[in-house]
């Protein structure tokens, strides 16, 4: 499976690049899947929905379908998060994956930077980070790109996993 994946700190451009990265990929006609790494308790589900209360039941898995889509919710009930790679497998084939976030896992990644943010680059003391996408020029030992220049990125995310589109 081709995994590529999309780091940096908080309000630096990551999800907006993401976004942007899945919208070039599919209009090259790729299949795309994502991953998203939340620091935080999240919930897809709402109270008083009937899946929110198997769940609230001790349920470990609920599935929820209609014609439009289906989710598979996974509680961990006390279990450690899951890996990545665990998490991969999941995944049904597609022809690249996209991640959000794992910034210490050792998948390739483009670092997104904002210099307003304030934060320092993890690229320099991370050789996962092939490459920057930046509001500001920088003079680093690997490509930096516009982080408004999504084609650019897309073209250095397929040479590098040597996929022709």
């Amino acid at each position: 499976m081709n995994v590529f994946g999309v780091t940096g700190w908080k309000n630096a451009g990551k999800t907006g690049l993401m976004e942007r990265l899945v919208a070039e990929f599919c209009g090259r006609g790729l299949r795309v899947s994502t991953l998203k790494h939340a620091h935080h308790s999240f919930d897809v589900d709402h109270p008083g929905k009937d899946s929110h209360r198997h769940r609230m039941a001790g349920a470990s898995q609920v599935l929820l379908a209609s014609t439009e889509r289906w989710a598979l919710m996974n509680e961990h009930r006390g279990a450690p998060e899951p890996s990545l790679a665990a998490l991969l497998a999941k995944l049904d084939p597609v022809d690249l994956v996209l991640i959000e976030g794992w910034k210490r896992d050792k998948h390739p990644k483009v670092e997104a930077w904002r210099a307003e943010t304030g934060n320092p680059l993890i690229a320099p003391n991370d050789p996962t980070i092939l490459a920057v996408a930046s509001d500001t020029a920088l003079e680093l030992d690997r490509p930096v790109f516009d982080l408004d220049d999504t084609a650019a990125v897309a073209d250095f995310i397929l040479a590098h996993l040597e996929m022709a589109r």
